[in-house]
């Protein structure tokens, strides 16, 4: 099984990584996407330290809209940023995790936009997939995915919890959806009527470690092992086992991303 979503590299988990990547692996988890924010030195240099650890990670590379706003003033250097991350790790599969957040508003709007859209570009240009973080953002997201040709790169709504509706729309660009935690809690309903009718083969599970740790584990810290219970939940609803959960979501997962193998980290 793969969390195709943690952020292992955060400052969470640094005093105890070792341990995180053996309860993962203790548990079946084979590998994990983790996501660095192309703006955070600190996040940046860790990597090398989380590869050290589980050689089978990849990293997708990206700012997040709540970073947006330092590039306000030049929105096409925040690609520039990305795209120097990128080019420095040979362990990048993706661009990620991108997109737009109006509930917090931590960055001004209309950076979060401009931000976005010169992502996508570049995503188009590297011929990465992206990883999509929208929230109460959904016309704006999906008009900006549109008019920058999204749906010619692929890529993930990660820690999906929309609707129905908007599940569809995902699923009409061509993207997957990834499912996180909150699809163990007892009040998703929505959402675990969208777990039991996504395609399997558009599927994905994550953590987004150290967020959102599913029931039993919830109010803790999240961690890579936990995405296992995330799956049996799925699984259930889907009337499926865990492993037949586990066997798809990998297989997505290496369509999408490449496939997830031991690599030795080079500088």
């Amino acid at each position: 099984m793969i969390d195709s979503h943690c952020h292992l590299a955060g400052e969470e988990f640094v005093s105890d990584l070792a341990a995180v990547v053996a309860r993962a692996q203790d548990a079946g988890v084979t590998g994990a996407l983790v996501i660095i924010g192309a703006e955070d030195e600190a996040e940046r240099g860790r990597m090398a330290s989380v590869t050290g650890v589980w050689s089978s990670v990849r990293f997708s590379i990206g700012v997040h809209p709540h970073q947006a706003g330092q590039f306000g003033d030049d929105p096409s250097a925040a690609a520039v940023t990305v795209r120097s991350a990128i080019d420095r790790e040979p362990l990048a599969c993706a661009i990620g995790e991108i997109g737009l957040d109006y509930h917090y508003d931590f960055s001004p709007r209309d950076a979060q936009r401009d931000v976005f859209r010169e992502q996508l570009r570049l995503a188009r240009d590297l011929r990465l997939p992206v990883v999509i973080h929208t929230r109460e953002a959904e016309d704006d997201t999906f008009r900006i995915m549109r008019e920058e040709r999204a749906d010619e790169i692929g890529g993930v709504f990660h820690c999906f919890t929309g609707d129905r509706d908007m599940a569809r729309r995902c699923l009409d660009l061509g993207f997957h959806l990834s499912l996180a935690g909150i699809v163990t809690f007892p009040r998703a309903l929505e959402l675990k009527e969208v777990a039991r009718l996504v395609p399997i083969d558009r599927l994905l599970v994550e953590t987004d470690s150290p967020y959102l740790a599913p029931v039993p584990h919830r109010g803790k810290r999240n961690e890579p092992a936990y995405v296992v219970r995330t799956a049996e939940v799925i699984a259930d609803l889907r009337a499926t086992t865990a492993d037949a959960i586990a066997d798809a979501t990998s297989k997505n997962f290496a369509r999408l991303f490449g496939p997830v193998t031991a690599t030795p980290h080079t500088d």
